[in-house]
């Protein structure tokens, strides 16, 4: 196995496009495990960490650009305001050690359908941005997964940056695993409520090949929320819109049997994690929608 250690972007880029067989390494959490259980041996090792662009973000107007290695931890401590929901998936990530290394680059790169951080960016809509000597792109993030750890990157290209809307709207994350602390999920829900756009996301992990949203569920929850003018007059879902959306996010899901879990109860979990997680977005949402008609 040959390392390569390139010492700006540019060259990790030349060296990609050189060796598109190189695997990046950066926070190193997911692709050492692989190594050293030798289920992965790559002809070419290439270390991201001198390029301390990928460990930068910036807030914009309407998005948070988030460098490709910025650390969990990080996400936890400064961007929670902006990013709710993936600040609440970055604190079930692992371990204190592995959230101080690991990244959102990493996740996607590896894109394991358990990945924590994938849900959260299905529901808050994100953008991967990735670069090859070729040139720039953004892959709409609901593109990006293409199979089981499989994902949407050209075999000259890096992962150099996600965007990721702004909240403007409570989110939240859900997941269960066999116990509280460095433990891959059995499954995993995502719930952003965008009243801008008058729209709700979804994002499930570890329930299907790959990270997906339960779009019909999301479109009977956009539309019994305008029907009944919930936007606007902040007033309480009925336990039934609230079953009817678990019980579709539930449908959404095609998962399998394994040590961790069988199909079974993932469906089930799903549907309690998505009812949990709406009344939980939505009395935020109504809390705030009285503190603003007070003010007024």
């Amino acid at each position: 196995m040959d390392f390569l250690r390139p010492a700006s972007w540019e060259e990790a880029l030349a060296a990609k496009a050189e060796h598109p067989t190189a695997v990046p390494i950066a926070g190193g959490t997911d692709v050492m495990v692989e190594i050293n259980f030798d289920h992965r041996r790559p002809e070419y090792l290439m270390d991201l960490t001198r390029i301390g662009d990928l460990y930068e973000w910036e807030v914009g107007r309407d998005t948070v650009r988030l460098g490709a290695s910025v650390p969990y931890a990080t996400i936890m401590e400064q961007l929670r305001p902006e990013l709710p929901g993936l600040a609440l998936a970055s604190h079930t990530v692992a371990s204190p050690q592995i959230r101080n290394r690991g990244g959102v680059g990493g996740n996607l790169g590896t894109a394991s359908p358990a990945g924590d951080a994938h849900p959260a960016l299905l529901a808050a809509g994100a953008e991967v941005e990735v670069e090859s000597v070729r040139g720039s792109r953004r892959i709409p993030v609901d593109d990006f997964y293409t199979g089981v750890k499989r994902n949407a990157l050209a075999p000259d290209e890096l992962i150099r940056a996600v965007h990721i809307r702004k909240a403007d709207g409570p989110q939240q994350y859900s997941k269960v695993g066999t116990r509280n602390a460095m433990v891959i999920a059995v499954c995993a829900f995502g719930l952003a409520l965008h009243p801008q756009t008058r729209t709700v996301r979804t994002g499930i992990g570890s329930a299907a090949p790959t990270p997906v949203r339960a779009k019909a569920a999301e479109d009977f929850l956009n539309a019994a929320l305008e029907e009944g003018g919930l936007w606007d007059n902040g007033k309480i879902i009925t336990p039934s819109v609230a079953k009817q959306f678990a019980d579709l996010c539930a449908a959404a899901c095609n998962p399998i049997d394994d040590v961790r879990g069988t199909a079974s109860y993932r469906r089930h979990a799903v549907g309690v994690m998505a009812r949990r997680t709406l009344t939980w977005t939505w009395e935020s949402y109504r809390g705030a929608h009285r503190t603003t008609e007070g003010a007024a």
